[in-house]
């Protein structure tokens, strides 16, 4: 009889129970879908449209400088957006790239301002030692 009592014991479970894992796992992909949006950076500017392609970018830092629709200047540096007047603007980018020379620098210009004021955005980032500057545009 003691070896019927040793053949009902239950034997270990040696799998893992995943549905825990999967609970977090949906919960945190809700809080990324609620907060994603209220990251995006920049100034509210309406970009024009343009059929190209996106530029592949390994890098996750990029110094956006923005001219919006009154012809104001602004530069996105750790979630600063203040109006700055385009020799303060050259003198930040100056000091940022001094620390970092590689860093992708994009210009975000509205469809309404001027073409020459964007340009001449232009021509003082690479003025400040940007050694490329890359237009952002909407796709069509």
């Amino acid at each position: 009889m003691p070896s019927r009592r040793r053949d009902n014991r239950r034997k270990p479970v040696s799998e893992i129970n995943v549905v825990p894992y999967i609970d977090v796992m949906l919960v945190l992909l809700v809080i990324f879908m609620i907060t994603a949006p209220m990251l995006t950076q920049g100034v509210d500017v309406e970009l024009p449209n343009a059929n190209a392609a996106p530029i592949e970018n390994d890098e996750s830092d990029v110094l956006v400088a923005s001219v919006d629709r009154d012809g104001n200047y602004f530069i996105d540096i750790g979630g600063e957006q203040s109006a700055i007047s385009l020799e303060d603007l050259t003198t930040r980018v100056e000091k940022v790239l001094a620390q970092n020379p590689r860093l992708p620098i994009l210009v975000r210009g509205d469809k309404n301002v001027p073409y020459g004021q964007v340009v001449g955005l232009m021509v003082a980032l690479q003025g400040a030692g940007a050694p490329n500057v890359g237009l952002v545009t909407e796709p069509e």
